[in-house]
């Protein structure tokens, strides 16, 4: 999943750390789903980083 996620980063052209900021939570967090410690990201995750990426969630299926 992370790949989609970092896949539509580039595109967007935000690195990590803008990431977190645009959804108002810890680096930290998207570091966990990024090394897989975040096996089954919640649909709250999900959606912070789809409205971040302005993106819609099924973009991550």
């Amino acid at each position: 999943m992370w790949i989609k996620v970092e896949k539509q980063m580039h595109l967007k052209n935000i690195n990590q750390n803008q990431l977190a900021k645009k959804m108002g939570i810890r680096n930290g967090t998207l570091s966990d789903f990024k090394k897989g410690r975040i096996k089954n990201p919640s649909f709250k995750l999900m959606t912070k980083i789809a409205d971040a990426l302005d993106i819609s969630l099924d973009e991550f299926r």
